[in-house]
């Protein structure tokens, strides 16, 4: 095995434990949405929710940006990275951004302020997808 095998391998794995809570986080949220203020299940989902975040979706997301920056590294781009490494970089750096806005909806779960339906949530929760078939998509096909 060669240090660029490993690190895809890395990479990919922890890409599919960060896509994973991106998809079930705003699920939670969806279910969240539907209980009291207060209630046993409303603390049952805040604990849920965050155990989510800080024990899986947190660690996952550095992991797959420090494999896939060392990915880039091994893949020494002589000339600059052609356009779909940085389209896909851009992509990464969409997922972090939706990671860090579900991050915040969590916290005003935590705080009884929800301000969405559970019909957003259920809407929403198909975002973190598209973003995944675009980048898969820059890295199957490298276009330009």
């Amino acid at each position: 095995m060669d240090f660029y095998s490993i690190a895809r391998f890395g990479h990919l794995i922890f890409v599919i434990a960060w896509m994973a809570g991106l998809m079930y986080l705003p699920r939670l949220f969806a279910y969240h949405a539907l209980s009291a203020v207060g209630s046993d299940i409303d603390r049952q989902f805040q604990v849920m929710e965050a155990r989510l975040l800080r024990i899986i979706m947190n660690p996952a997301m550095l992991a797959s940006w420090g494999f896939g920056l060392w990915l880039f590294a091994l893949r020494g781009f002589v000339d600059g990275p052609p356009l779909w490494a940085l389209g896909k970089v851009g992509l990464a750096v969409a997922m972090t951004i939706v990671h860090m806005v579900f991050a915040n909806w969590r916290k005003q779960f935590a705080q009884g302020n929800n301000p969405h339906s559970n019909v957003f949530y259920r809407v929403v929760n198909e975002t973190p997808f598209l973003i995944a078939i675009a980048a898969i998509f820059l890295v199957v096909f490298e276009p330009g």
